[in-house]
């Protein structure tokens, strides 16, 4: 088995697979009399021939090391996580290589980090590391198919 080691999240390591959504820094603007800062439009949500759609999930938490076995991509959408939380959870994003996914990266995002994968982006499930795993998703809603999975020939090991 590879073993995959963890990173940081950043938005720089994250770039080629998403965006990375948080409140840090100068906000863009302050709203509601001037009571709230407001960090604006952090991510595009790519819905393409569906609609634009708010979920629930409430995953059950994983630990390390966790044994990686597959990854799935949605081509007709981006899909955003936002964690109902203030726990850190692992982020699996993989290169694509002809069509399939390349060695895949592990990223552990802080408490109040957010991501947004682009349409088409090979990643893991939603794997929270502590409960609960309650994540609201920004994702695109429709009747068709929109989900690629892919099964390794052997785990990645993340430690």
């Amino acid at each position: 088995m590879t073993e995959i080691s963890t990173q940081p999240l950043t938005a720089d390591a994250f770039a080629p697979f998403g965006q990375v959504m948080e409140a840090v820094g100068e906000a863009d603007k302050i709203i509601n009399q001037g009571m709230c800062d407001r960090f604006h439009d952090r991510a595009e949500i790519i819905t393409r021939g569906g609609r634009t759609g708010i979920s629930i999930f409430d995953a059950k938490p994983r630990q390390l090391p966790y044994y990686l076995d597959m990854v799935e991509k949605h081509p007709l959408g981006s899909q955003a996580f936002l964690p109902m939380h203030q726990n850190p959870y692992l982020v699996i994003a993989a290169p694509d290589k002809a069509g399939k996914p390349d060695v895949p990266l592990a990223f552990i995002a802080s408490p109040g980090q957010c991501i947004n994968f682009y349409a088409g982006t090979w990643h893991g499930v939603l794997t929270p590391l502590h409960h609960p795993g309650l994540f609201a998703v920004v994702d695109r809603i429709a009747d068709d198919a929109n989900l690629v999975e892919h099964w390794f020939d052997a785990p990645y090991v993340i430690r």
